[in-house]
């Protein structure tokens, strides 16, 4: 009797550790990204786990327009695998905090995001951005 209730709490830590380990998003800091006249300071990131938030990476950060006098806006793109860049923009001449959710409807996750950080020079000139920057993580290895 002793042996059959020792198993069964052992088994009980096992399975719960496991699903204690798969139940905790994933989670990591965005180092700070300063193009010319862009500053995105503060970032973090989190990979929801499937179930929680649609599955969605969820990242937040500070966006500040660097060079008030030029007149341009200041934008972060995210890309999530299977899917085009959306843009959230900032405003000009001021320091705003984002806060934004990106996933894929088709999918339980997320699993793979690109990020970038841009000033919008207007249609004639380039845009000033940053290096992008990849998340990955495979949520079938943990």
């Amino acid at each position: 009797m002793k042996r059959a209730v020792l198993g069964l709490a052992a088994l009980g830590l096992v399975f719960g550790g496991a699903v204690a380990a798969f139940a905790s998003p994933v989670k990591g800091g965005i180092p700070v990204l300063e193009p010319q006249g862009v500053t995105f300071s503060e970032g973090h990131y989190k990979f929801n786990r499937p179930g929680v938030n649609h599955g969605a990476f969820e990242w937040w950060g500070r966006l500040d327009d660097a060079i008030p006098a030029d007149h341009h806006n200041v934008y972060v793109e995210v890309k999530v695998h299977g899917h085009g860049w959306v843009r959230y923009y900032g405003k000009q001449r001021r320091s705003v905090r984002l806060h934004h959710s990106n996933w894929d409807g088709a999918q339980r996750y997320t699993g793979r995001v690109k990020l970038r950080v841009c000033r919008d020079r207007g249609s004639l000139r380039p845009d000033n951005c940053a290096p992008m920057q990849s998340f990955s993580y495979n949520w079938d290895r943990g």
